[in-house]
């Protein structure tokens, strides 16, 4: 598979978010594949991408057999085909949908983000599966994540996706503008972003639940 683009990494990202965070919503209208890649939560970096230019990514994706066209109902639905196409486990699925949508994480802060997609026993089972992702031999396509340099101001090193191809090191290094946030900050900012992004799943659920009763959504 060649590399994706970081706009090919966002939507596939969110099809495989999606699919484990609100299943009944799931595959997806290009409408709410829109909404997901635009959050303003959960989302590093945030893009505002259009219409045409999400139609457009997915019919790129679906060339890839990374997404299929769902047939059916009133409006196309679109789901994803990443661990056919990319040949790993469920939890590798999980750690590299996160890395596209939220960038460079910690095996810690991977553990917390990943609990509405799988629940990891201990941060030594994620830290297990980014090993193995990290050593994925040739044969397989090789490796799909790196363990970065410890950055300036953090403590623990992060790990990033290569699905879109080598990770330019020197400017994830960068020191972080401002001071570190504390522990009680991070909870907060994290907490606050998994309701907004419930919040979001419950609009869509209530928009496929209009278009299939023919209503006009609120």
């Amino acid at each position: 598979m060649r590399n994706l683009t970081p706009t090919e990494a966002r939507v596939l990202g969110t099809l495989m978010e999606k699919a484990r965070t609100v299943p009944d919503s799931y595959p997806l209208t290009l409408n709410y594949v829109l909404t997901g890649c635009n959050q303003k939560t959960s989302r590093e970096p945030l893009m505002n991408l259009d219409e045409i230019e999400v139609q457009g990514v997915l019919d790129e994706l679906k060339l890839l057999s990374l997404v299929f066209e769902s047939s059916g109902g009133r409006v196309l639905r679109f789901e994803h085909n990443f661990q056919r196409v990319v040949g790993v486990p469920e939890q590798s699925a999980v750690l590299l949908g996160l890395l596209m949508l939220r960038g460079p994480q910690t095996a810690g802060e991977l553990r917390i983000n990943s609990e509405r997609w799988y629940r990891f026993a201990d941060i030594s089972s994620v830290e297990g599966f980014l090993d193995e992702l990290q050593e994925r031999s040739e044969e397989k396509g090789g490796p799909l994540v790196v363990k970065l340099p410890r950055a300036a101001g953090m403590r623990e090193q992060r790990w990033a996706h290569l699905l879109c191809g080598p990770v330019d090191v020197s400017v994830l290094q960068a020191a972080p503008d401002g001071p570190v946030d504390t522990a009680d900050t991070r909870h907060l900012e994290r907490r606050v972003a998994q309701l907004e992004t419930e919040l979001q799943d419950l609009r869509g659920t209530v928009q496929k639940l209009c278009s299939e009763l023919g209503l006009s959504p609120p």
